[in-house]
């Protein structure tokens, strides 16, 4: 007889933590017919998906960017349910614009016609190398969707056994940048599509050749807003988890995951046990298994490769004007693009200076800020927090002035003398809300030497029944990865259910 329940409707599932990923789990597993807790240390669902309301503004605190519906859709669909029937998508046009130095200003643009027109831009006789460009970053998205996304793979073994000869078409030994530069001649497209890697908070120095997937994911299935705000897709996700009837506890914090020989037991949270025949943990690995856990020495070793993805400070400003200078998604670049990886990622240093993501999302949503007004979030990327060297309030204070320079030098005129709303975030504050690990945004960084851009594996390796979803294990971080992730680390238990079960019999 299995030391745990394998009949589904009779399966207690204890969720820690209502990020994405959990809430992914939560819907998949309820959809099944197991009984599902979810527990949640904050006041709100949908982890770094959050929102800050104040004094008309309509600040999104997390992510800004949203991609692969079909992956949402997906879900939804696991119970029966209609993505559209409760969340609203609308496309982003442009998807978004460059600003350089040198006051070239390149949008890039899902219109072939329009995207003709910034090419010129740029230079001439770029467009065939463009399109070649797309072309194999279609080829590398096709290759890594079928086996890393879909079949869930977690580490290099399982993929070369996966794919075997058709592994040589993965743009493995070649790093992002080196890819990038081989296909497009000119500076400028070379400093957009290196910064591609936004998406998973590393660098193009260091991250394979076959993240060049992700402009693909953009030109092929479009750049979309959830209207009302990007926190409208946690206020779907916990109406469709309520139908299902899962439990939700917020303002409840997960404190340990009981443990017994290879097994959890449950979890120990808002000051009480409650059993559970499945755990899915939600926080990251590393800290989960710091101080959930509490796992040996030898076993957090084996995790160091696992290196925490960059880290932020986060702007959030309500200005008293409207910068038509800007698109809803804006790039203002570093002058140089190569220094800034490098200080970021290899020399774990705060640049001088920053490549900057500017969010204005006032050009798809009016009702972010009031009329003549502008909300505006400003995210550059730098370490996380290394304790052995950890930058002060200071640093980043300092560092958020250089940020604000930029902007004024590079097109946004006069910026701090109209700011009527702040609101700004420091990595300690991203650990602290979130226990991300040294205040990581994106999970685990993708480096092709570190750990071949895989992430930690969802099922642990030491308990069972215990499965991690999240940015820090595979398939990585971003909206649509982590969700992804919640229904793989779902069919992972639906499966050894199953498996017991028929054993049983």
């Amino acid at each position: 007889m299995s030391a745990y329940t394998n009949n589904r409707n009779d399966s207690e599932v204890a969720v820690v933590g209502a990020g994405l990923g959990g809430l992914s789990a939560a819907l998949s597993l309820a959809a099944s017919g197991c009984r599902v807790n979810l527990f949640e240390k904050n006041s709100h669902l949908g982890g770094k998906l959050n929102v800050l309301t104040r004094d008309g503004f309509s600040f999104d605190l997390g992510p800004s960017i949203f991609t692969l519906p079909q992956i949402f859709q997906q879900l939804f669909a696991r119970a029966g349910k209609r993505f559209e029937d409760y969340v609203t998508l609308l496309p982003v046009t442009p998807h978004w614009r460059n600003f350089f130095e040198d006051g070239k200003v390149i949008d890039l643009d899902p219109d072939p016609e329009r995207m003709r027109q910034q090419l010129a831009k740029a230079g001439s006789g770029l467009e065939q190398h463009f399109q070649e460009f797309l072309l194999y970053s279609k080829q590398q998205y096709d290759l890594v969707e079928e086996g890393y996304f879909q079949q869930g793979l977690d580490s290099l073994p399982e993929l070369l056994k996966y794919y075997k000869w058709r592994v040589f078409g993965l743009d493995f030994l070649n790093t992002m940048h080196r890819s990038v530069c081989r296909r497009l001649p000119n500076p400028y497209l070379q400093d957009i599509f290196d910064f591609f890697i936004k998406y998973v908070g590393s660098s193009a120095l260091r991250a394979p050749g076959f993240m060049n997937l992700m402009p693909h994911i953009q030109f092929g299935y479009g750049l979309w807003y959830v209207d009302g705000g990007m926190y409208n897709l946690s206020r779907g996700l916990e109406r469709a988890i309520r139908e299902l009837g899962v439990s939700i506890h917020c303002n409840c914090e997960v404190t340990e995951i009981a443990t017994e020989g290879k097994r959890v037991t449950g979890v120990q949270a808002g000051g009480q046990f409650h059993p559970a025949d499945w755990v899915v943990c939600n926080m990251e690995v590393i800290p989960a298994s710091r101080k959930l856990l509490k796992l040996p020495p030898s076993s957090l070793r084996r995790l160091k490769k696992f290196e925490p993805a960059c880290s932020g400070i986060v702007i959030h400003l309500g200005v008293d004007r409207v910068y038509d200078c800007l698109a809803h998604h804006n790039f203002f670049f570093s002058g140089n693009q190569r220094k800034h990886f490098e200080t970021v990622f290899q020399r774990h240093q705060l640049p001088d200076d920053p490549t900057l993501y500017v969010v204005a999302p006032a050009r798809s949503d009016s009702r972010v800020a009031p009329a003549g007004c502008d909300n505006i979030k400003v995210l550059p990327h730098i370490p996380w927090i290394n304790e052995e060297h950890p930058c002060s309030i200071e640093d980043y204070q300092a560092l958020k002035e250089r940020v604000l320079d930029k902007l004024e030098r590079m097109g946004m005129k006069d910026l701090r003398r109209h700011v009527v709303v702040e609101h700004f975030w420091t990595p300690y504050d991203i650990q602290s809300l979130y226990a991300s690990n040294g205040g990581s945004i994106y999970g685990v960084v993708s480096d092709l030497w570190k750990n071949q851009a895989f992430k930690a594996p969802k099922q642990s390796r030491e308990f069972d029944n215990l499965l991690f979803v999240g940015g820090s294990v595979n398939p990585g971080g971003g909206m649509p990865m982590v969700t992804l992730c919640g229904q793989l680390a779902s069919d992972i238990i639906l499966k050894k259910m199953d498996a017991a079960k028929e054993k049983e019999d």
